[in-house]
């Protein structure tokens, strides 16, 4: 019984230890990170407050020892406390890059797979019905994939976009090859990009999605086809990419669809609130939708 009653008592005792030894720690935290001007008027309070319990004694002994440990070693402690705050804070940053990055190629493998199985099924109907236009589409296919993989698989780069609008542009023209072989006349592209803009960084697909909605929701249900315009210009310091059709106009429910609903999700992660997508109905007819994004002159800029 009475070996209980020492393991107890010297429990308490290594408890009481701890609390005390967790309590010194954060009062020589607090030191190091507090300014002087404000330890000074803690040490007035603390002063004043002894006065009127007649505990004056303590208040100056208090005043003296965080004196004496702000002053010897307060500055290398408020540093050590600084550079682990730091380091928590890029820990912090970095797990989100790598999240942010990890969300991406997820939203960016969305895309991928829907155009290539679209086409796919494409060569395979030509295939039965005309295959010397089987085997158009699909050199047109392979020149597509050996200009869109390097960039689909490639790095994010800076600024997180990956690619240029050149190189975008580049892609839908190819993208639009294998579209005009599916759809003869009845589908006319015309692009205004200037050239300077060639080199402005714009995220990989976006535009080919924009480009592929166009076509589904505008253009093939117009027995006539129509024309697809792809323009771009800046204003003040954000560029815009239009993509134009005069087709049926544009379904309203088609804006919550998946091709838009991943622009809208990869614009706010690479740009937060400085991105849009606007959707417009022109009064000419048919659909303009622009992406809109703050605008840099090259991928380093």
């Amino acid at each position: 019984m009475a070996a209980v009653q020492i393991n107890r008592a010297l429990d308490f005792v290594r408890d009481a230890m701890r609390e005390a030894g967790a309590l010194w720690w954060r009062f020589f935290d607090w030191l190091a990170l507090i300014e002087w001007r404000q330890l000074y008027l803690v040490w007035f309070l603390g002063f004043v407050a002894g006065l009127f319990v007649n505990l004056v004694e303590p208040a100056i002994w208090f005043i003296l020892v965080s004196f004496g440990v702000k002053v010897l070693a307060g500055g290398k402690r408020r540093a050590e406390l600084l550079a682990r705050d730091a380091s928590s804070k890029a820990d912090v940053a970095n797990l989100e890059r790598r999240l942010t990055e990890a969300q991406m190629a997820t939203l960016q493998a969305q895309v991928e797979p829907h155009f290539l199985f679209n086409t796919l099924a494409l060569i395979g109907q030509l295939i039965e019905t005309d295959p010397k236009e089987a085997a158009r589409v699909h050199g047109h296919l392979i020149e597509y994939l050996r200009a869109s993989l390097p960039q689909m698989r490639g790095s994010m780069g800076k600024g997180g976009t990956g690619g240029t609008l050149g190189k975008q542009v580049e892609l839908s023209r190819a993208y639009l090859a294998i579209m005009q072989a599916r759809m003869k006349e009845r589908l006319q592209v015309r692009f205004e990009v200037p050239d300077f803009l060639g080199s402005a960084p714009f995220p990989p697909m976006m535009l080919q999605t924009l480009i592929e909605n166009a076509i589904k929701h505008g253009l093939e249900p117009k027995v006539a086809g129509g024309t697809i315009v792809v323009r771009s210009r800046v204003e003040g310091a954000t560029l815009h990419v239009d993509v134009l059709d005069d087709g049926v106009g544009f379904n309203l429910h088609a804006g919550s669809g998946v091709g838009l609903a991943n622009i809208r999700e990869r614009l706010a992660l690479l740009y937060g609130k400085d991105a849009e997508l606007v959707i417009e109905a022109p009064v000419t007819g048919g659909a303009c939708v622009s992406i809109r994004l703050p605008y840099r002159m090259t991928e380093d800029g």
